[in-house]
């Protein structure tokens, strides 16, 4: 969001430095996403006009707001080096683990070299690492089990040279299961880590 905000906010001053009048545009959100919106408001702190829909130009000129539609290929013309200076989009990966252990199963090696790569590549990556578990066995084991798989996934990433500082590990049991199912389940899509790359 944060990402999205300044990104409206910057072209808005770039198109600014330019010109007599304020400019902004509203870029979409991460993997298309929705992007919020941004309330151009008036000298009494009245709202003038929404803008909320993806690519989206705007010109502000004291309480007058003229908008028009734009698209990505225009975007990326005007506006390229700007937007090839943002950091990458977020990744997801998902990891699955051998049933009570912490152990990933052979499948998810290719996954894990991925994620190596793709977190060695990010200057001051931030990770976010979640434990998973699915419902044999009680929650308080299941907790337990949860964070002790994504704390390895953590070691590994900080082995690999990551900063300790910039990745995270928590564990959430059984309560966000992948495929819902009844208590005392086995199921190997619930036993996973996810791992978010930013």
């Amino acid at each position: 969001m944060i990402r999205r905000l300044c990104m409206v906010i910057l072209l808005g001053l770039l198109a600014s430095a330019c010109a007599q009048q304020d400019r902004l545009l509203l870029l979409p959100g991460e993997n298309g996403a929705s992007s919020g919106a941004v309330a151009v408001l008036g000298k009494a702190g009245n709202t003038v006009s929404v803008i909320d829909k993806a690519y989206t130009e705007a010109q502000v000129s004291g309480e007058t707001v003229t908008s028009k539609k734009t698209d990505a290929d225009s975007v990326n013309k005007r506006h390229g080096d700007l937007l090839k200076a943002l950091p990458k989009p977020p990744t997801d990966y998902i990891l699955y683990f051998k049933e009570g252990t912490t152990t990933f199963i052979p499948p998810s090696v290719p996954t894990m070299s991925d994620l190596l790569k793709d977190a060695g590549e990010r200057p001051g990556a931030d990770v976010q690492v979640t434990g998973h578990t699915d419902t044999l066995g009680s929650g308080a084991d299941n907790d337990a089990l949860s964070l002790r798989r994504a704390q390895s996934i953590r070691e590994l990433l900080i082995d690999r040279g990551l900063k300790p500082e910039l990745v995270r590990a928590v564990g959430r049991g059984e309560r966000e299961l992948l495929e819902e199912t009844g208590d005392g389940v086995r199921n190997a899509k619930n036993r996973r880590v996810e791992v978010t790359v930013r």
